[in-house]
C-alpha cells in the first residue's frame, strides 16, 4: 500500500492490487477514510469524514492531481 503524499493528518495512498480500478486515491486521517477517482476528480466513498473535511480533501486532491495521476501510472505500469 504504497503512500503517495502526506498533507498535515493525511495520507494519500493506493493499494497494489487495485488495477481493474480507474486511477484513485485513498485518503486516510486516523479511522476517517475516503476515495476520491482521479480522472473525473469525484468523491467516490467516505467513512467518518465530516461533509466540511471532505470538501478540503478533494481540493487537496484537486491541487496535487498531476502528482498522483503520475505515481498511480508509474506504479501500476509495471
Amino acid at each position: 500500500m504504497p503512500t503517495v503524499l502526506r498533507i498535515g493528518a493525511y495520507r494519500f495512498f493506493f493499494y497494489s492490487n487495485e488495477t481493474g480500478e480507474p486511477p484513485h486515491i485513498h485518503i486516510q486521517r486516523d479511522r476517517a477514510l475516503a476515495k476520491f477517482w482521479l480522472n473525473q476528480i469525484s468523491l467516490a466513498s467516505s467513512t467518518s469524514f465530516p461533509p466540511k473535511e471532505i470538501r478540503e480533501l478533494q481540493r487537496l486532491v484537486e491541487q496535487n492531481k498531476a502528482e498522483l495521476l503520475e505515481a498511480w501510472n508509474e506504479h501500476f505500469s509495471n
